[in-house]
């Protein structure tokens, strides 16, 4: 296995990673280019990285530094860590996160936070073990309905 940087070659690889995660799928043209134009932007920002098995991506983790305005140092948000059903439980997740968290720890990040869907158990204890803590409850308010 590979943890590398993401290039615009895997965008296709990654839109299936994410509808696996239950992310919508486009139903316009129109909607997968902006799809493919924010993967692209992440992707220039090296803010996406992939864990590819052969030529196979199979794992995808998604990263933001912010500034916060109570603090003197960044965090680093993770709004997706994907990899493929068929690939779980082999330690690429866990490749993904000591990534992030080597990026963390160069960009001197205070903390890396990231949000799991209440029904996603297997992954609360995947992150637990990791040493995440759960702290806080989200909210959230749709738009677009």
């Amino acid at each position: 296995m590979i943890v590398r940087a993401a290039t615009k070659n895997d965008i296709d690889a990654i839109l299936l990673l994410l509808y696996e995660l239950g992310r919508p799928k486009p139903r316009t043209k129109s909607k997968k280019t902006m799809f493919e134009k924010q993967i692209l932007q992440y992707i220039k920002e090296k803010q996406l990285v992939v864990a590819q098995v052969n030529s196979e991506v199979i794992g995808v983790i998604s990263m933001i530094l912010t500034p916060r305005l109570n603090q003197t140092r960044l965090e680093m948000y993770i709004p997706e860590l994907v990899v493929s059903r068929t690939h779980q439980k082999m330690g690429i997740g866990k490749a993904l996160i000591n990534h992030a968290m080597l990026l963390a720890k160069k960009e001197n990040c205070f903390r890396i936070r990231l949000e799991s869907g209440h029904a996603r158990k297997e992954s609360h204890k995947f992150y637990s073990h990791l040493g995440f803590d759960q702290y806080a409850k989200t909210f959230k308010l749709d738009l677009e309905k």
